[in-house]
């Protein structure tokens, strides 16, 4: 992997490190408030040492800017990791707001496909074979399966590449045209979290509403007034509690759990 701007380029060696880093330990310190965000930040540290050498406070803000929320298929990070080792040398600090757009922008997406390839077609067609036949007594299908996996590896460094290689391309152009671009990711990046929103937060109101010989569903009106509301608030709620003073995650998912509690076995809420 070359580029034409050798005071940009990465060394081969840190490449290696990111790429085995996140193959290895992309899921540790998995967390509700993160998710993969500080694996995903171990996996760039070898890059950020390089490029931020000899300036502690700069490399300081360059971990805390990769400690941000991150969440995807571990297999398609592979790309999102290639092209921040190209984007991040050229744009640094002053291009903080586009990486991290970057990043929020692409997890969304590559999490969908990398889910339906990596997820369910490859261990489906393969791991049925390979059942199929250990199941029949031939020992074939456990090296079916071995041999999926190594190829899947290989999958996965050639990702990494090719995100490499295309954040080499479009560096010059994400250099010239920050804003808009930082601006793009930031709008794809709230686009990605409300569908999370009204897709994974699931919260209805069962009771009815009866006026006379009129019985309105409660949870049929509030979707008149705007489809996905209480998962909204629920969600605002949360980030509220995040932003008061001594709060933490653990505490924020606790008092969910003992309000949702209350309000299930109330019958005001369910799910």
């Amino acid at each position: 992997m070359t580029t034409s701007n050798e005071s940009t380029k990465l060394s081969q060696k840190t490449l290696n490190s990111v790429f085995w880093r996140w193959f290895l330990w992309g899921q540790i310190g998995w967390n509700y408030e993160k998710m993969q965000g500080s694996g995903y930040c171990f996996s760039m540290m070898p890059a950020l040492k390089e490029i931020y050498k000899g300036d502690d406070d700069a490399l300081q803000e360059a971990v805390e800017n990769h400690l941000q929320f991150f969440n995807t298929t571990p297999h398609t990070a592979f790309v999102i990791l290639g092209i921040n080792c190209a984007v991040e040398p050229e744009l640094k600090l002053s291009g903080k707001e586009a990486i991290a757009g970057i990043k929020t922008g692409l997890m969304g997406p590559f999490a969908g496909v990398g889910d339906s390839i990596f997820g369910v077609i490859i261990p489906t067609i393969f791991g049925s074979i390979a059942a199929y036949m250990a199941l029949s007594g031939n020992p074939v299908g456990s090296f079916i399966w071995i041999i999926a996996g190594v190829v899947t590896a290989f999958i996965r460094w050639w990702l990494f590449k090719l995100g490499y290689t295309q954040g080499q391309s479009a560096v010059d152009t994400i250099a010239e045209n920050m804003k808009p671009i930082t601006d793009a990711a930031g709008i794809l990046g709230l686009v990605v979290v409300g569908a999370l929103i009204c897709t994974v937060v699931a919260v209805t109101a069962p009771g009815t509403f009866a006026m006379g010989d009129v019985n309105q569903k409660v949870q049929d009106l509030l979707d008149g007034i705007m489809p996905g509301l209480l998962p909204l608030c629920v969600t605002a709620f949360v980030y509220w509690l995040l932003s008061r003073k001594g709060m933490t995650s653990n505490k924020a998912i606790l008092i969910v759990i003992v309000i949702g509690l209350v309000l299930g076995c109330t019958g005001i809420l369910a799910k």
